[in-house]
């Protein structure tokens, strides 16, 4: 359930509840009230928990999101968000609660910040953590706070582990690599790009290779999954919110755009490029160098940039290379 501390600093004077199984509309919030319940269904017919914060693209029931534009109103409202917080008021949908203040984000925000709040590292460990017995950490790995480490994983010198990571059992992470680093992910205005607060984790699966020098996301609100028994070679960026399958294979030089999900054994050849909110079909092999902007179907082999069926590619680079000659004579 939500945590009432949030709610009080963003909340107050400026902020309406609205139910549509209710008339009541409060401009103010009764701080002695808030700090005693988590809910907010004091205002309401029917009880209503926070369960979570999420962005639109994954929300669930139980979920507060945001939203500022207008445009985006009606998607939110049809969403499976419990709690939506925007900035004009509006008819509210049944089984929902809209929190109407000046600044969604602000408000959004800090309610990730409340949850998820930034820490400075005094040691190598935190206590928090659980590393399993058999785990091998080697010299200068930093562990944050609440990271569980699974059975028989080897750690190597100078990898992080951000906050609340999850490592499960029979990995291997080589030198220099960073688990949890902040989302890149900022909303414009007129001041100039604001970041947003990361307050997602990476999950890594069981048997799970993840080579030297390379960075891992989390999600913004969400999880950065890598399925068990995929491997990764150095020098890759997995993205915010990536979801890999199982049994994956990329090579050196592989970067995945933020919430683009992969399926099971797919094989990303060297210096592939993947954009942002792609589906990736199982099975899917793609050579190296490509491109790919656009989602990708099941059992297929990809090649060039923008990224199609190779059969195809190596036909028209074929043709290519007959005009050229054709052409110099």
């Amino acid at each position: 359930a939500a945590d009432s501390r949030l709610f009080l600093k963003y909340f107050s004077t400026s902020t309406k509840i609205i139910s549509p199984s209710s008339t009541l509309c409060i401009s103010l919030i009764p701080v002695a009230l808030l700090s005693k319940l988590p809910i907010i269904s004091a205002f309401i017919d029917f009880a209503i928990f926070e369960t979570g914060i999420n962005e639109i693209h994954k929300v669930e029931e139980g979920d507060i999101i945001f939203v500022d534009v207008e445009k985006y109103f009606k998607k939110s409202l049809e969403s499976a968000a419990t709690i939506i917080i925007l900035n004009k008021k509006v008819d509210c949908p049944i089984g929902k609660t809209l929190l109407i203040c000046k600044n969604p984000f602000k408000a959004y925000d800090a309610l990730v910040e409340n949850f998820r709040p930034k820490t400075h590292y005094t040691k190598d460990y935190s206590d928090s953590s659980q590393i399993h017995l058999t785990a091998i950490i080697d010299r200068n790995v930093v562990i944050g706070n609440h990271v569980s480490i699974g059975k028989n994983c080897r750690i190597h010198s100078n990898v992080v582990i951000e906050d609340y990571s999850i490592i499960g059992d029979n990995v291997e992470i080589q030198a220099n690599t960073t688990i949890g680093s902040d989302a890149f992910y900022f909303k414009s205005t007129k001041k100039g790009y604001q970041k947003w607060t990361s307050g997602g984790r990476v999950i890594i699966e069981n048997d799970v290779l993840i080579g030297a020098n390379c960075s891992i996301a989390k999600g913004v609100s969400g999880d950065t999954i890598i399925g068990a028994g995929s491997k990764l070679d150095c020098q890759i960026h997995i993205g915010h919110g990536v979801v890999i399958g199982k049994k994956c294979l990329m090579a050196a030089q592989v970067g995945i755009g933020g919430k683009t999900i992969v399926g099971n054994n797919v094989v990303l050849y060297g210096q592939v490029g993947v954009s942002q909110n792609i589906v990736i079909g199982d099975n899917v092999v793609v050579l190296a160098k490509s491109g790919i902007s656009k989602d990708l179907k099941s059992d297929t082999t990809y090649f060039g940039y923008p990224a199609q069926e190779a059969r195809v590619a190596y036909k028209e680079l074929a043709v290519l290379r007959r005009m050229g000659r054709n052409g110099m004579k």
